[in-house]
């Protein structure tokens, strides 16, 4: 069995073993795949394997030899899903590996901007402190969670680890999810969007991109949000109407945000929120913990080895 890896670089950047897929076939890895190389590479491959390399309609129905897709990601909108089904090729992806990762991502974004402390780490080592006519200084303002008051847009498996984060620290959760579950109601309480947002002074995103949630951040949810409320996306980029954030950042509707993902990655340089005020962007890390690369590696694994097993899991085309 041939086995092509479009994109590995992001998962294995040389601290991680390809020796699970080594087991099942003759393995070929790509860092990287430009999309005019695509069709060639997988030409004759039995099982293609992608991050986030497009594998369109076309490049299916060029492939007669392909099998199996697997995605190395949750996501996989990069894959043409109805095309593989067409051609009979299911197509895995990896739901669970990044829980706990996202999760402290997301609370590591937040902390940041309730203390600032990268800012302040750099003014002390600049001489701040040790000129400083007070035993402290703080540039920015400092801010308390205990006791506010944290939305959760999207209550799966993350957002139900970031409440779990969310509850230790003393804040109380309010959740919105079409789909309301046991353990759900066991760690937040569910309520309308128009309820979250009115009542929230840090909304977090954990919701999947969807028609229903494309934008779903924008100056109308914004203006039903608290002045001064914090925004944290971990999620996908185009949950958020970036200019409209920025707007809001700029008047200072929003307090702050800070962003994981953005609408087109890598970022553009146009990006409004390159220049917006109080915003962090990180370049899609939150999954990037080797224990969480690790876990994505082993599903991966075993999501292909169940398929040549003649038993598909994480099929998301059937």
């Amino acid at each position: 069995m041939k086995i092509v890896v479009l994109d590995g670089y992001t998962l294995n950047p040389g601290d991680l073993s390809w020796s699970g897929f080594e087991a099942l076939g003759e393995v070929t890895v790509h860092d990287r795949t430009p999309a005019e190389l695509t069709t060639r590479r997988l030409d004759n491959a039995d099982v293609a394997i992608t991050n986030k390399t497009l594998i369109t309609a076309e490049i299916i129905a060029a492939c007669p030899n392909l099998k199996y897709i697997g995605a190395l990601a949750t996501g996989y909108n990069t894959i043409d899903i109805e095309a593989a089904a067409a051609h009979g090729i299911p197509v895995s992806n990896i739901p669970t590996y990044g829980t706990q990762a996202v999760a402290q991502f997301a609370f590591a974004l937040l902390l940041e901007l309730c203390h600032n402390i990268s800012a302040h780490d750099k003014a002390v080592k600049q001489g701040r402190w040790q000129n400083n006519p007070d035993f402290c200084f703080w540039d920015t303002r400092q801010v308390e969670l205990a006791g506010k008051t944290i939305g959760i847009i999207g209550f799966g498996r993350i957002g139900q680890a970031t409440a779990k984060i969310a509850s230790a620290m003393g804040m109380n959760v309010l959740a919105h999810d079409e789909h309301h579950s046991d353990e759900g109601r066991a760690l937040g309480e569910y309520v309308s969007l128009d309820e979250l947002l009115a009542a929230s002074d840090v909304v977090s995103l954990h919701c999947p991109l969807t028609p229903a949630t494309q934008g779903i951040v924008n100056k109308e949810s914004i203006a039903k949000m608290k002045d001064g409320a914090i925004i944290i996306n971990t999620s996908r980029g185009p949950l958020i109407n970036e200019q409209d954030l920025a707007d809001a950042l700029n008047s200072s509707k929003i307090a702050a945000a800070a962003v994981d993902v953005v609408s087109v990655e890598p970022i553009k340089g146009d990006n409004p929120l390159l220049k917006a005020e109080n915003c962090i962007i990180t370049p899609h890390i939150a999954w990037a913990p080797k224990e969480a690369r690790a876990r994505l590696m082993a599903i991966a694994v075993e999501n292909l080895a169940g398929f040549i097993r003649g038993e598909c899991v994480n099929v998301v085309n059937r």
